[in-house]
């Protein structure tokens, strides 16, 4: 159960080097279960570089999905925050320049391609 004193923002984006398939849609498959290791780290390599780094307490793969070229793949995030601190008033537009700052336009983030228009960071 989520906690009063934690919030949760949504990322969005598209990686054009992992192929979508019907692996991707099972959360049970050992694909979403590494594919989500892999992200799951990466992000958390991310955030914890951001001005959210002291509050930043991790994201969970949500979903992947198929992207509008079919070979690229969607990813569904949520990720979570301490909200008990004055300085935990997550401002997703500082974060998403952040996020596109350190991965180098929203181009590279680990070992995945990106789609640098895919990017949506919801608070």
């Amino acid at each position: 159960a989520i906690s009063p004193t934690t919030g949760t923002f949504t990322v969005n984006f598209t990686i054009t080097n992992l192929r979508y398939s019907s692996h991707l849609r099972n959360p049970y498959s050992a694909k979403f279960s590494a594919t989500s290791r892999v992200l799951t780290a990466v992000l958390d390599q991310l955030f914890k570089k951001t001005s959210i780094h002291s509050v930043y307490t991790g994201c969970k793969m949500m979903a992947f999905r198929p992207a509008q070229k079919m070979e690229d793949t969607g990813v569904d995030a949520a990720c979570t925050y301490k909200t008990d601190s004055a300085a935990s008033q997550l401002d997703r537009v500082i974060l998403y320049h952040e996020v596109s700052n350190k991965t180098n336009g929203f181009t590279n983030l680990g070992i995945y391609s990106l789609d640098q228009e895919s990017l949506y960071i919801n608070g």
